[in-house]
């Protein structure tokens, strides 16, 4: 084989293998495809996640929807805390395909959660709810204004949500009790009336700790287009999110 052309597939060799390693072991990019995390999350938004601040667990391997068939791990390994209530996560949906979703931690393994007339109770203690004016949303093609509040749960976690329809009216608005289990954790989008979470048991429920991939933490890109449309790049960049925290 040519010197030339083994030195170049040794050069991506290299550059793929420290992609899985960095990937795997460390910050994972995912792609938001859907508008359940509005506004924290947009349509758009690429975010890596932090693959070991939880430790490790089968599908911390996972890479979009393949997971590397390594020796099986019971549990995680390497864990020197666990998720935390308001915590932005992505974790394996084993009830759609297996797919891959992003929501925001509510209720922790032991809870009662409840929702009455769209206010999340938490072991019977309602979360506070503060008006925070009007949020404009293009979603699926459509444009939408929003109701926007601030929420903040019973451990003093803040962070804002939307509501498309008034309190107490949409169909997932009086749901529940609902008894979190042991080792699993309970998941909401922040999109509420525009989200399929753990109110709807049959098709996401309870979250496993071993689906959880990885914490959210930062936005390093966002665009209104797709990332093969350079032509209209300057005009799709939502430069006001690029390295923002995720909160």
């Amino acid at each position: 084989m040519n010197v030339k052309y083994w030195k170049s597939i040794k050069e991506w060799i290299w550059v793929f293998s420290s992609f899985v390693f960095v990937s795997c072991f460390l910050f994972q990019p995912f792609k938001i495809p859907s508008g359940s995390m509005i506004p924290t999350l947009l349509v758009g938004d690429f975010l890596l996640v932090n693959k070991f601040c939880y430790g490790y667990s089968e599908d911390s391997f996972r890479i979009g929807t393949f997971t590397f068939p390594l020796p099986k791990i019971s549990g995680r390994i390497f864990a020197t805390k666990l998720p935390q209530r308001g915590e932005v996560v992505v974790f394996r949906n084993e009830r759609d395909n297996n797919m891959n979703y992003v929501k925001r931690i509510i209720g922790l393994p032991g809870d009662k959660i409840e929702l009455i007339d769209g206010i999340v109770y938490i072991n019977d203690n309602p979360s506070e709810i503060k008006e925070a004016g009007e949020y404009s949303v293009i979603d699926q093609g459509k444009y939408f204004i929003f109701k926007k509040y601030i929420e903040k749960l019973p451990n003093g976690y803040e962070h804002v949500i939307l509501k498309r329809d008034e309190f107490g009216k949409s169909m997932l608005d009086n749901v529940g009790p609902f008894f979190v289990p042991e080792g699993h954790y309970f998941m909401m989008g922040d999109n509420r009336d525009n989200s399929k979470d753990s109110r709807v048991l049959e098709e996401v429920g309870f979250i496993p700790l071993e689906r959880i991939m990885g914490r959210a933490e930062c936005l390093f890109f966002s665009s209104t287009c797709s990332l093969f449309e350079i032509l209209k790049w300057p005009f799709s960049l939502r430069l006001e999110r690029f390295f923002t925290a995720i909160k």
